[in-house]
């Protein structure tokens, strides 16, 4: 995973936005292209944010993708260029969580902090609860985190365990179910969310009218108030008739 080998402050926050409910296979391509084209946190403030969609474009949830901009440019502007490194502060960032924040400290910052997600409510799952195990909170698992977690090696530790808990949703299954937490991730196909991406993904190649991206994208029903939500979203923007990714200047 290109991340590990240089876990700077940067390339972990890139990693970590990619990775929120997006397979590892997805996102080692996408993130070695990004960080191609968006090195830094300088040079992706200086993108806009158009740009940055076209180059998310493929992974979905371009939430994401904003969010990723956003931060940025409020790292370059208000706090000197540097990330931050305590978990209330990188909670005032847009799409950071307590999960995120933990992860980043913990990988960028080798920080011994307790924080859960899948793959270790999987390992944890397995090694201390049995198969009619129900409604366990991560309240509950973080104290198990903090009494097994190496306080000397806390990035090796979450690697090694984010390995493990991925080895054991092929082989164990992940007993995702166990968890209060959990909510099934609602089908792409046929969603809002699936005509958004759509969406984005035919205007990457530049503004378009509005009949001709309906048509590209195979519009239907939910055609209307999946655009809708994007221009409200701010990452695409019509002129009349026109429509094209947020400061994103070139016709097709």
């Amino acid at each position: 995973m290109p991340w590990r080998d240089d876990p700077t402050p940067y390339k972990v926050l890139v990693s970590e936005l990619m990775l929120q409910q997006t397979q590892v296979t997805r996102v080692v391509p996408k993130f070695d292209a990004f960080l191609y084209t968006c090195p830094d946190f300088a040079a992706l403030a200086q993108k806009s944010l158009g740009e940055v969609l076209a180059l998310w474009s493929g992974l979905g949830y371009n939430r994401r993708a904003k969010y990723l901009h956003q931060t940025a440019q409020l790292v370059i502007q208000d706090l000197e260029g540097n990330l931050p490194n305590t978990t209330n502060e990188l909670m005032k960032l847009p799409g950071i969580g307590k999960n995120t924040a933990g992860a980043i400290l913990a990988y960028a910052y080798n920080q011994p902090v307790v924080f859960v997600e899948t793959n270790i409510r999987t390992v944890f799952f397995h090694h201390f609860y049995d198969d009619q195990s129900t409604d366990i909170g991560d309240k509950e698992l973080e104290a198990l985190v903090s009494q097994t977690l190496d306080q000397e090696h806390p990035r090796e530790w979450y690697w090694a365990l984010m390995d493990y808990g991925s080895f054991l949703k092929k082989t164990a299954g992940g007993r995702l179910t166990n968890s209060k937490h959990y909510v099934k991730q609602s089908p792409l196909s046929g969603s809002r969310r699936e005509m958004r991406g759509r969406i984005i993904k035919a205007l990457v190649g530049g503004t378009v009218g509005r009949k001709e991206l309906y048509k590209a994208v195979d519009g239907d029903a939910r055609f209307e108030s999946a655009l809708s939500s994007l221009i409200r979203d701010g990452m695409v923007v019509q002129n009349g008739k026109q429509i094209g990714l947020t400061g994103v200047d070139k016709t097709s």
